[in-house]
């Protein structure tokens, strides 16, 4: 892939020629799960099935359907092509990313221990802290970049690894293959556990979890696979046929289930992730180019990207990653002050939580996404308040690079 510049300011955009994307990716984006022979009559875009219940040829003979929990033909048409996406066999969709969460906690037990990387998504740290640990199972949160270290805090009752990579917000990067080669070597001719890695910032586009060992890959929908900023999903995908019979059983118990009508939204923005991601992939690495290097980066202490050579775990991320989201954090001069004021004089992105839209967005983790991490961990994982948060959209980079550089201008007109 070509390096990208900025055409206003001449910045190099890109230092990293990935490799070529997943074999055959665009094309089952485009076209699985959406098999116009399931239907008599063949339609190109599969139908919203609404109903909620289905008729029986016999009292407990169900054709394929009963109940819309349990299934639907729209929610099984979303799920075939995530599956295939990810590289899996099975895939199974929820209401929302912390639904799939707690759909594979439902998986363990009391006395079970969870050992978890510590800069997750916010609303992971806060269900396993402050309702998972109510029910007798252990939690740890640990460095996952310190594989050394990471090593010591598997436990004979770890029966869940929960990765997430790149992290969030702070943009590590979970070597997932070590990993489990380490979870591998503890567990020697013992019950392996369930080893999680969250790809919802890379996407499948950009990164397969389950080709690198994980278990399970899990995705908030609400992001990049939907890309609207329109639906509430997420999605867990495997090639474990036996713990994917336990979630499908899970899904019907629990009760988790998207609603057909979003689950048709979601594979219309499924068949479009691979054009959306090289877009947001291309956006990000100008505008962190430009947070890094441009006329306003004497106002920036720090850029984080995986894609910039100055990301700790550059080097790493080129090996397991096929590219980069539009995910870009950078610490601002000052505090919160100074953040906030930046935050506000924004124009074309909106201060608003969530990612991964065809929109662009920036955000304050340490009062919004993350604000139910403790201070005292946010602090250790450098969740300052003058961490700012951007999820790089698909509009012209020259505007983003241009609504920022404004930005920082009444920031510091206003301090002098």
């Amino acid at each position: 892939m070509a390096n990208h510049t900025n055409g206003t300011n001449g910045h190099e955009a890109s230092n990293f020629s990935h490799s070529s994307p997943f074999p055959g990716f665009g094309t089952h984006a485009a076209h699985h799960g959406s098999d116009p022979d399931k239907w008599d009559f063949a339609p190109i875009v599969p139908p919203i099935s609404l109903s909620t219940t289905f008729k029986q040829s016999a009292p407990g003979v169900c054709p394929k359907y009963d109940y819309s929990r349990a299934g639907n033909p729209t929610r099984t048409a979303f799920e075939e092509c995530i599956a295939k996406l990810e590289g899996g066999t099975h895939a199974m969709a929820t209401s929302s990313g912390l639904a799939a969460t707690s759909l594979i906690i439902n998986l363990l037990k009391s006395g079970d221990h969870i050992l978890c990387c510590d800069d997750v998504y916010g609303g992971t740290n806060r269900y396993f802290n402050k309702v998972v640990s109510r029910f007798g199972i252990e939690i740890d949160m640990v460095d996952p970049t310190d594989l050394v270290h990471y090593e010591t805090k598997i436990k004979d009752n770890t029966a869940l690894v929960w990765l997430e990579t790149p992290t969030n917000p702070t943009l590590k990067i979970c070597d997932i293959k070590a990993i489990v080669e380490i979870v591998q070597r503890k567990f020697e001719g013992k019950q392996m556990p369930i080893i999680v890695s969250d790809n919802t910032f890379a996407s499948p586009y950009f990164q397969r979890p389950l080709e690198l060992g994980a278990t399970l890959s899990l995705s908030s929908v609400t992001k990049y696979i939907n890309g609207h900023t329109d639906v509430c999903m997420g999605v867990i995908a495997t090639k474990n046929e036996d713990i994917a019979e336990r979630l499908r059983f899970l899904q019907l118990a629990v009760g988790p289930a998207p609603s057909p009508f979003d689950c048709y939204l979601a594979l219309r923005g499924a068949r479009t992730l691979h054009l959306r991601m090289r877009q947001h992939e291309t956006n990000s690495l100008a505008v962190a180019n430009w947070l890094e290097k441009g006329e306003k980066a004497k106002f920036v202490s720090k850029v984080i990207h995986p894609g910039l050579p100055s990301h700790p775990q550059h080097e790493l991320a080129k090996r397991q990653m096929k590219g980069f989201s539009g995910m870009c954090s950078f610490v601002i001069l000052g505090g919160i002050e100074e953040a906030t004021i930046f935050l506000q004089s924004l124009k074309v992105f909106a201060l608003a939580e969530s990612l991964g839209g065809y929109e662009s967005l920036a955000e304050l983790p340490s009062v919004m996404t993350h604000a139910s991490v403790p201070a005292d961990q946010r602090a250790k994982l450098g969740i300052s308040d003058s961490l700012i948060r951007l999820s790089v959209g698909i509009e012209e980079p020259e505007d983003l690079i241009a609504d920022l550089a404004q930005a920082f201008d009444k920031v510091y007109a206003k301090k002098q």
